[in-house]
């Protein structure tokens, strides 16, 4: 069980960096929902990975449990991630409309202007 969940956190995880590094707005924000999912998983198992195992501890008998912090942990960052993927749509849809384009392409002009605005010529 615990091979399954970290190899699926590995993916999770080498999917979303692969993703972030592409040059377009939607794969790189594709790639940073995938990173979030990863770490939400990651969370998630840091609660123990336990079948069947009620989330709270009974003082009447002696069971194993589930943690509820990771679990309380996860329902928060999912919210948030999903409002921040949303934003970021929002952004890069703007962007795509406004230059009719979602593609990155620095030339050197380009590079040598954001270097001069950088040194306040």
């Amino acid at each position: 069980m615990e091979m399954i969940v970290a190899s699926a956190i590995g993916v999770l995880t080498a999917g979303g960096i692969y993703l972030i590094l592409r040059l377009r707005a939607f794969p790189v924000i594709l790639g940073m929902a995938l990173l979030s999912y990863a770490v939400n998983v990651f969370l998630f198992a840091t609660g123990r990975l336990a079948v069947n195992a009620p989330p709270v501890l009974n003082k009447y008998a002696d069971v194993s449990y589930s943690d509820p912090l990771p679990q309380a942990l996860v329902l928060t960052a999912i919210v948030i991630s999903f409002g921040m993927t949303a934003v970021l749509v929002m952004i890069a849809l703007g962007a795509y409309l406004e230059a009719d384009s979602d593609e990155i392409n620095l030339t050197e002009a380009d590079d040598d202007a954001n270097t001069r605005e950088g040194q306040g010529a």
